[in-house]
């Protein structure tokens, strides 16, 4: 439900964040998703749940992931996916706070802990976020490797036109296979993703006779995986061309869940948590600095906006297939492997998902 109410509201977040900057997004995101663990710290009722639920995933949409990558990307361009894996290994780190989270429930009771997150989250959050500033030439700065911008007309206008340099509109960027071609690519990884973050235990526990905790190892191996993964990003994604890298991590994904699917001892279970941990930290955070690499950072909160209502198709989509084969077959085969025939197809959306050429627009 979240990520579909993420993906309706993504345009429009999209346009706001290119309109009047990140940073206000997310200040109202901190405050929206506080005041939702507050509310749902006083619910009495299967309404007042849901009203807290809607909240706190508005909240979550409008300081999450998307409107943080915009402002990222806003502020890098030669180090974009080194500081974009940066994010995402501290938001891993957050996992951390889990222990935390639950002695706290144990200690005081889910309405205790509701209210102190939404505290928390409010008191920390919000002064962080008047760190952020929406661009660097708005401070006197310059956005890593870009060089210096003449204020000379005839200059500017030159500037305006270079291929190299100009941004692409929304409405420019949607006329591009590259826009088509990475939303797939990227969709087909979430089927994967999602797919066997939803079924992975029960089918080791089920299928391969795992037990949890085992199950559960296998799982946090693979964590770990995806830590070196995002690690790896950061020192080569701005080294090689983020197209072939993500092709790469594709064809990852699909290996590793077919060791998955057709395993018959430990050591094909260790080769899925490695190959899928590493392909998935590796190429997430490059799915949005290839798509600020191609269409520059002026609509980039629209284009991640009208992607994500694209890529949601996996992100529900990927526990479905494997959901429904598993009740047909009575295994999660036959899912899995379908699953992995779509990864080993979106590697080929990347492959062929080549830089356009940026328009040329006439100069006022």
């Amino acid at each position: 439900l979240h990520q579909v109410e993420a993906a309706i509201l993504g345009p429009l977040i999209g346009w706001f964040i290119d309109r009047f900057g990140a940073q206000w997004v997310i200040r109202a995101g901190v405050v929206i998703f506080g005041a939702g663990f507050i509310l749902l710290s006083y619910i009495d009722s299967l309404l007042a749940f849901y009203g807290a639920f809607i909240v706190t995933a508005l909240g979550a949409s409008l300081c999450g992931f998307f409107p943080l990558n915009v402002a990222l990307i806003m502020w890098f361009e030669r180090q974009r996916a080194r500081a974009l894996s940066s994010m995402q290994i501290g938001m891993a780190l957050g996992g951390l706070a889990l222990p935390l989270v639950a002695w706290a429930l144990a200690a005081f009771g889910w309405r205790a802990t509701a209210f102190a997150s939404g505290v928390i989250i409010i008191a920390a959050c919000l002064p962080l976020s008047f760190v952020i500033r929406r661009r660097p030439e708005d401070i006197g700065e310059v956005m890593d490797g870009a060089g210096f911008r003449s204020r000379d007309p005839v200059s500017e206008s030159k500037y305006e036109n270079d291929a190299s340099t100009r941004d692409f509109t929304a409405r420019e960027a949607l006329r591009t296979p590259a826009f088509w071609l990475v939303s797939l690519g990227h969709g087909f990884a979430l089927f994967v993703v999602q797919g066997v973050n939803t079924h992975a235990i029960t089918h080791m526990k089920e299928g391969l006779g795992y037990s949890i905790e085992l199950a559960s190892l296998v799982i946090m191996l693979q964590t770990v995986a995806q830590l070196g993964g995002v690690g790896l990003g950061a020192w080569i994604g701005d080294r090689f061309d983020k197209r072939i890298l993500s092709a790469l991590c594709m064809l990852g994904h699909m290996s590793g869940l077919l060791f998955l699917t057709f395993a018959t001892g430990p050591a094909m279970i260790v080769a899925y948590a490695i190959l899928h941990g590493a392909a998935w930290g590796l190429r997430g955070p490059l799915m949005q600095a290839i798509r600020a690499d191609y269409f520059g950072r002026s609509a980039i909160g629209m284009i991640l906006g009208l992607s994500l209502m694209i890529i949601v198709v996996g992100q529900v989509g990927g526990p479905m297939i494997a959901g429904i084969l598993a009740d047909m077959t009575g295994n999660y085969r036959a899912g899995f492997t379908v699953l992995a025939l779509l990864a080993g197809l979106g590697s080929v959306f990347f492959l062929v998902a080549k830089r356009p050429a940026r328009p040329l627009r006439a100069a006022a």
